[in-house]
This record gives structure tokens, C-alpha cells and sequence, in this order.
């Protein structure tokens, strides 16, 4: 393992490609190599070795954070979509569905979120929170036409992945609903510090809020069972009014698949952004 990676850091100094902006891919396999030595072999490896990583490491970051610096920039002067988009549509992935990849390492070097404060104890049938992976997020914006006459509503916000990046890519108007108020918090901060006036976020229990304005409503399996089963009378009725469509990912995709009031083109694959629209 040490002469691997000692004959990896030797052919990194040979090719400097890697400086490019465009290889943040690259930078960030890299990175994830060097982490993983330090944490299995940091403390036994020697001591010259650890030094030349922890300098590898460093200037990897600090080339990366440049980029997230200027994306962010570009977001606060309107530019965002462009600057995004860009990566959403060239950055590589594993295949595996619910995996993370360089694109969420990009989205968070972006966005910024600070650490949430002290975060409750669920209720029941509301479940553990995780952040959609950022391709499925895209995904959803390409296919979901979301225009300017829009309001888009993720039920069960998180901190705010998915009505940030639509905020930023669409002229949308974009609601984040979300029980955790730490979560609010955080996501308010960011959208302030991007500049992101198409952006809103409230603290509620999603089965007080009000969804009258609503016309695409995401669900990344927020809540199960019969909070779920509420929600989705609500969103019912709200479909007798005009017509709205739903992006789902996870579990809840097969339960609202069964719903007669929903049409879908997709193959309801919970691994993917399916997306259904009301009959």
C-alpha cells in the first residue's frame, strides 16, 4: 500500500493536470484516496509519506474551493443555472443509483451549509433524514419543465438541497416545507447567502401546511404510513383544483404509484426521480 500510493504521488507531481477546473472529478478521487490511506494507516505510516498527503490534500482543497467560490458567485449574480448545469451534465457517476458522487461533493463545496443546531427526535413514521443525491435533484429539474409560473414545493425539505438548486436553475418560486427548525435555519442562511430570492423555507408539520399554490410537489420518502397517507388526501384534493405533478424517490415511489388520481410515464423505480402528474 505504501509503495502504491508512494508511485501514485510521484505520477500526480509527473502530470499536473489535475489543476485544471474542469478535472474536479479527478480531484476528488484523489482526495478520497488520500483520506482513506490516512484513516487506515495516518497513525503507523511514515512520517514523510503523511506529510507529503497532508500538503497533497491541502492544495487539492484549496484548488476546489476557488471553484465552489466562483459557482457561488456566479449564483448570486444570476448566473447560477449556466454554472451548474454545466457539471450536472458532465460530471461522471458510479451507477449506483443511491449512491453519492462527485456531483454532491461539488453541490455541497457550493452551497456551504453551515451545521445545523440541536435537531429533535423524529416522530413516529417520520424518517431519518438524508439529503437526495444531487443527480437525481437534476434529473428532476430537467424533466419536470418547470417554468416561471410555477411554485415548487419539497414536502419534508431537509436542508434545503432541492429547493436551493431549483431555485438556483429554475425562475420557479420555491418552498421548502420541513419539521426541523435547526434545518430551516441553515437552509434560510444559504439561501440568503446566495442571494436566492426565489427561495423560502418554513418550520411546520407538513400535514398543517397550506399547498394551494403548489403546482410540483417533491417527496424524497419524507414520512411512511399513515402521515404519508394524509399528505397525499391533501395533495388529492389539491389536484381537483388544477393540475400539479409529484417527483418521488425512495419507498414512497411504490405507494404512490398505486394512487388513481396519478399518471406516470416512469417505471417507478424507487432508486430514481419518478415523476407523476395528477389525471
Amino acid at each position: 500500500m505504501v509503495i502504491n500510493l508512494q508511485n501514485l504521488l510521484d505520477g500526480m507531481l509527473q502530470d499536473r493536470s489535475w489543476h485544471q477546473p474542469d478535472q474536479l472529478g479527478r480531484r476528488i478521487d484523489m482526495l478520497e484516496q488520500c483520506e482513506t490511506w490516512l484513516v487506515h494507516h495516518g497513525d503507523a505510516g511514515e512520517p514523510a509519506l503523511k506529510e507529503r498527503i497532508e500538503a497533497l490534500m491541502l492544495e487539492l482543497e484549496t484548488i476546489n474551493q476557488h471553484l465552489y467560490q466562483s459557482v457561488r458567485e456566479d449564483i448570486r449574480q444570476g448566473r447560477g443555472a449556466a454554472s451548474l448545469l454545466q457539471w450536472a451534465t458532465t460530471m461522471p457517476h458510479d451507477g449506483e443509483e443511491e449512491s453519492y458522487d462527485p456531483l454532491d461533493a461539488l453541490v455541497s463545496g457550493v452551497l456551504d451549509l453551515a451545521e445545523p443546531g440541536d435537531v429533535p427526535a423524529l416522530e413516529a413514521e417520520m424518517v431519518f433524514y438524508q439529503p437526495t443525491p444531487a443527480r437525481h435533484i437534476f434529473d428532476f429539474i430537467a424533466r419536470a419543465s418547470i417554468d416561471e409560473h410555477d411554485t415548487v414545493i419539497d414536502l419534508g425539505s431537509g436542508l434545503g438541497h432541492v429547493t436551493l438548486l431549483t431555485a438556483i436553475c429554475t425562475p420557479a418560486r420555491c418552498l421548502g416545507i420541513e419539521w426541523q427548525r435547526a434545518y430551516v435555519a441553515t437552509a434560510k442562511q444559504c439561501a440568503q447567502a446566495l442571494n436566492l430570492r426565489n427561495a423560502t423555507f418554513i418550520a411546520q408539520d407538513v400535514r398543517q401546511a397550506q399547498l394551494s399554490e403548489g403546482t410540483v410537489f417533491y417527496l424524497y420518502t419524507p414520512f411512511t404510513g399513515t402521515m404519508l397517507r394524509t399528505v397525499l388526501n391533501m395533495l388529492e384534493r389539491e389536484a381537483k383544483s388544477r393540475a400539479i405533478r409529484l417527483c418521488t424517490l425512495g419507498p414512497c415511489t411504490e405507494v404512490i404509484g398505486r394512487e388513481p388520481w396519478l399518471a406516470t410515464d416512469d417505471a417507478c423505480d424507487p432508486r430514481c426521480a419518478t415523476l407523476f402528474r395528477s389525471r
